[in-house]
């Protein structure tokens, strides 16, 4: 029998999250970064990054305004990103920015569309330890104005994009014809990892979260679809990474 998560929200932790204790102040900027193609990109854009190591991952410090920028990956799944959230919370970050790639679960979707996620779906195992799920259809949604203020910096950079509704999934090899279809008829266009059980996080810590995708592949068909190879998809790539760089500086020089 699962332990009622729901009734002890409002209980400490025993273990607090790395850097709650003794660990200097990162600044109140982050980015987290799920894939490592980004993050290589990002450091070879950079200019002298400070770089740690950061549970199985890298904690990059861009020193080009203020306190400077935290980038933070890569990481798969919701339990590790929330980890990495949870200590970025810790160190001070207040403001965070989400890139990662996920899968389209509809033709309207093609690979290397850029998605800005307005809402998320939980199937996720880690968002009911921060929040209580019961709505018929879970879900979890990040900052309004941190999003609108993404979502107008995209604008304005001339990047196409759409607000998009996805579907966070613990299990990528389960991503089934029968589930997709549900997903997709509660309104999913999307299907991706983590950002579910990041923004219930983010929720409970009371700081602010948007997300970036984008489409790397897709599930929509009978037939998988990988566009990790297609030139689209690259660019794009290069283009979200560029975009929430340049969003985060933009944040970080009006603090």
């Amino acid at each position: 029998m699962n332990y009622p998560t729901w009734s002890d929200l409002n209980n400490a932790s025993i273990v607090p999250p790395m850097g709650a204790r003794r660990a200097p102040d990162i600044g109140s900027v982050a980015v987290m970064v799920s894939c490592e193609p980004d993050m290589k990109y990002i450091k070879s854009t950079a200019v002298n990054p400070g770089v740690l190591p950061f549970f199985t991952s890298t904690l990059m410090t861009l020193n080009e305004c203020g306190k400077g920028i935290s980038v933070a990956g890569p990481f798969i799944g919701a339990p590790y990103g929330v980890m990495l959230l949870e200590s970025l919370i810790a160190r001070g970050a207040d403001r965070i920015i989400v890139l990662g790639w996920c899968g389209a679960v509809t033709n309207r979707l093609t690979v290397g569309d850029i998605l800005l996620v307005g809402k998320a779906i939980v199937d996720e195992g880690t968002s009911c330890n921060y929040k209580v799920l019961d709505e018929k259809i879970p879900s979890s949604t990040p900052d309004a104005k941190l999003t609108d203020q993404l979502s107008d910096h995209l604008t304005a950079c001339k990047i196409d994009f759409q607000k998009a509704t996805i579907w966070s999934t613990d299990a990528i090899y389960r991503e089934t014809q029968n589930k997709v279809a549900y997903f997709s008829r509660l309104g999913a266009q999307a299907v991706e990892m983590e950002c579910s059980a990041l923004f219930s996080v983010a929720g409970f810590r009371k700081v602010s979260i948007a997300a970036l995708l984008v489409v790397s592949d897709s599930v929509a068909s009978k037939e998988w679809d990988p566009g990790f190879r297609k030139k689209q998809f690259k660019e794009a790539r290069k283009t979200a990474c560029e975009s929430v760089i340049t969003f985060a500086k933009k944040m970080c020089e009006n603090e």
